[in-house]
């Protein structure tokens, strides 16, 4: 679709609703789709080491904006209170604690698993993914020789995600 220039004025009038939660603006990408009649906005903010990405579809496409942004905001605002409570809790929480966590407490990291990162292609991947009966594979890609992960989309897809180098 056509991006209007009132479309990209009220894309970015939304998005000034999450200067709050930044020091420095962040990179954000947007994407803008028609199918079906259906409008679909896809968001993804990048600052610093955070990614966040939100999309939303509905029968128009600044309602689908403003969900968008709306959920943006709620996870920036689940992540600024994390930080807080990190921040209050410091670093002196003990393992003990740790696992005598409260029922209301957030969700920490319960397992870790180590495992040889073999080189594949994607489609290899994806392969060994849906043998292994996983949502998601961590895997060298062969031809890049970076760190990738393949997972399964909601729509029975596939996706790929590849870093970025960074500068």
């Amino acid at each position: 679709m056509e991006v209007t220039q009132a479309l990209r004025d009220y894309v970015h009038k939304r998005l000034r609703k999450l200067d709050k939660y930044f020091d420095e603006p962040p990179t954000v990408q947007v994407m803008l789709t028609v199918q079906r009649g259906r409008h679909r906005a896809e968001m993804t903010l990048t600052i610093n080491a955070m990614l966040l990405r939100g999309e939303e579809e509905t029968d128009d496409m600044f309602a689908s904006i403003d969900l968008v942004v709306d959920k943006l905001e709620r996870q920036m605002a689940k992540y600024k209170t994390r930080l807080q409570r990190r921040g209050k809790e410091g670093l002196g929480r003990t393992a003990a604690n740790a696992v005598a966590a409260e029922p209301d407490e957030e969700p920490r990291i319960v397992r870790t698993k180590r495992f040889a990162i073999k080189p594949m292609t994607p489609e290899e991947a994806v392969m060994q993914m849906n043998l292994l009966g996983h949502d998601f594979f961590v895997f060298t890609n062969a031809l890049t020789e970076e760190v990738n992960v393949v997972y399964r989309r909601k729509d029975g897809n596939y996706g790929l995600i590849e870093p970025i180098p960074g500068d």
